[in-house]
């Protein structure tokens, strides 16, 4: 084939607290040429997570950081359309870490496998929401790490964010009780009238450290927390004996400037004897397919439901994209339309 012009978002710079213009460098160059198992993505829409900030840090973490002058790293789904890899044809919808860009040139066997799609059970961009990472992320979570009873309560920090959406409903679906944390009254009402919570406590509107024993007065099984800092502090006071406190993300603190405090309740988890585990959804690749048919089949009966917030603009609208992730902009599953 021949080659294509690409445009790419690039880290030009490490941030210092929010990303702002200078740390990115739009580009664009020709793609190359293939190689033996190799094949050439046509993005359609790239998934937009909080995540992303501790990639662009110079510490790596679960995955490699970035280094400078690479192209943003990203999930994304697409099209192929050349292929030098047996078992992937021209035409095929696939998933995987293709970067922020319009096409990426990638082997089918990378540090996060590109897997194809079926788009006779969802869309394409479910693939990015609950059939992607945020439903994945969810379902590990809490279904592998909290172990749900019927009749316990769950709390649910980024309640209107796309994994914790996800979780409370998974949540409900197994008999619990569950309670959300989020930011405003939209969104409070997004959790309790949408997803189906059983109460929304607003971050920005009450005091933590009282509302949460008001929305939980027989105490908390399984904290699921998106946020940190104060979500966290005010939850673990609250927590049961044998509760179970799923680390998810600390969104709240990813562009900190400073040293981030731990807890300052966390010998709370001793007296009660509670258990708290962080975890990255990838630990449980070998199971997504089932944990995807399970899902489908829920999402088919009405039983699991997140919105698509899709932004246009192609990949020269990251930047800005990005941002609305910690401005709390973003209802549901926030990802970028590219074709």
């Amino acid at each position: 084939m021949t080659s294509v012009t690409n445009k790419q978002v690039l880290l030009a710079a490490r941030p210092i607290g929010l990303p702002k213009d200078s740390d990115w460098r739009i580009e664009s160059a020709p793609t190359r040429a293939l190689s033996d198992g190799e094949v050439l993505v046509k993005t359609h829409y790239i998934s937009i997570d909080p995540t992303m900030r501790g990639w662009m840090n110079d510490q790596d973490g679960y995955l490699p950081k970035l280094q400078l002058g690479d192209v943003m790293r990203a999930l994304a789904v697409g099209e192929i359309v050349e292929s030098r890899a047996e078992g992937y044809a021209t035409g095929d919808f696939v998933h995987g870490a293709l970067g922020v860009q319009e096409y990426a040139v990638t082997p089918v066997d990378g540090t996060v496998k590109l897997a194809k799609l079926d788009l006779s059970i969802a869309p394409l961009q479910s693939y990015l929401n609950t059939l992607g990472i945020a439903g994945l992320t969810a379902y590990c979570g809490l279904l592998r790490l909290a172990e749900p009873i019927p009749g316990k309560t769950v709390l649910v920090s980024g309640a209107a964010g796309s994994v914790g959406a996800h979780v409370g409903q998974i949540a409900k679906l197994k008999g619990c009780r569950v309670v959300g944390i989020a930011g405003g009254s939209k969104k409070c009402a997004y959790v309790t009238d949408v997803l189906g919570f059983d109460a929304a406590i607003d971050y920005k509107a009450d005091n933590l450290f009282a509302a949460i024993p008001a929305r939980c007065p027989d105490g908390i099984d399984i904290m699921f927390d998106n946020v940190g800092g104060n979500a966290l502090t005010a939850a673990l006071i609250n927590i049961n004996l044998r509760a179970r406190v799923v680390l998810c993300g600390g969104i709240s603190v990813y562009n900190a400037t400073a040293p981030v405090p731990g807890p300052a309740s966390y010998l709370m988890m001793v007296g009660r004897r509670a258990r708290m585990e962080g975890f990255i959804y990838l630990d449980y690749e070998d199971e997504w397919p089932a944990m995807i048919r399970e899902m489908s089949g829920w999402m088919s009966e009405g039983k699991l439901n997140c919105p698509d917030d899709i932004v246009e603009g192609g990949v020269e609208v990251f930047p800005q994209t990005l941002l609305k992730l910690f401005g709390g902009e973003n209802l549901g599953k926030l990802m970028l339309k590219v074709a």
